[in-house]
């Protein structure tokens, strides 16, 4: 279910926004708004990928998964106290 949401735009925004929609790109406001909405969920999402990523390259050297590594390291991401 879609909810309104109400918020005011300096008039050089609401300009330029009136301007894409009538580009024809986006058939209304709320589209416009909605798809930059989804790009800024994507870009952070991919912002999170590169921080892991990151993460995992900093954390020092690789170790060959065994089943035991694998029992540990799901006990971890899980919380389980053992």
């Amino acid at each position: 279910m879609s909810q309104t949401m109400s918020f005011a735009l300096p008039p050089t925004l609401r300009a330029y926004v009136d301007q894409r929609v009538r580009s024809g790109e986006f058939g209304n406001t709320s589209e416009y708004l909605r798809e930059l909405i989804r790009r800024d969920q994507e870009e952070q999402s991919r912002k999170r990928l590169r921080e892991l990523i990151a993460d995992g390259l900093a954390s020092g050297e690789g170790r060959n998964l065994t089943p035991e590594l694998a029992l540990e390291l799901r006990h971890r991401a899980l919380g389980d106290a053992d």
